[in-house]
C-alpha cells in the first residue's frame, strides 16, 4: 500500500484480508477496501464482497444511507422489497434509503460484487 501523507492512498485488494460481517451467513465475506477503519474515510464504504454458494445477507435496509452493488461474476437474487430479482455479472442495483433488500448467492460458482454505501453510518452522523 502506498500512503501519502494528506491520506491518499494505493492498496492492491490482494493485500486486505477477507472478513466475516454481522447478519452475513453461509460463506458471506468482504474485503473492507474503503471504510472508516480501514482508510480514515468519512462519507464513503467501499468493499469488495465474496459469496459462496447459498451465502447470504439478511434482509435489512438503511435509514439514511444509499448503496450500489455492481455484479462482478456469478449469479445470485437480489431482494428488493419483497420482489426477487436475478442478477449477474454486469448489473447494477441502486438502493435509496429505506428499502429492505437482501441478496443471496443462488448460483454454483462464488458471487462476487462491489457495494459502495454513502454515508458511512446509518444515523446521518460524521465519523
Amino acid at each position: 500500500m502506498a500512503d501519502d501523507s494528506n491520506g491518499a492512498f494505493i492498496r492492491n485488494i490482494a493485500e486486505v484480508p477477507w472478513r466475516e460481517f454481522p447478519n452475513h451467513f453461509g460463506g458471506a465475506l468482504s474485503k473492507p477496501l474503503v471504510m472508516p477503519e480501514t482508510a480514515g474515510s468519512r462519507r464513503i464504504d467501499y468493499r469488495i464482497s465474496m459469496y459462496q454458494p447459498m451465502a447470504y445477507v439478511a434482509r435489512h435496509h438503511h435509514k439514511v444511507q444509499e448503496q450500489v452493488y455492481h455484479v462482478l461474476d456469478g449469479e445470485g437474487l437480489m431482494e428488493i422489497s419483497g420482489k426477487n430479482h436475478v442478477v449477474r455479472k454486469h448489473d447494477v442495483i441502486f438502493l435509496p434509503p429505506g428499502v429492505e433488500h437482501a441478496i443471496s448467492n443462488s448460483g454454483l460458482t462464488d458471487l462476487v460484487f462491489l457495494v459502495v454505501t454513502s454515508p458511512v453510518t446509518d444515523d446521518d452522523k460524521p465519523v
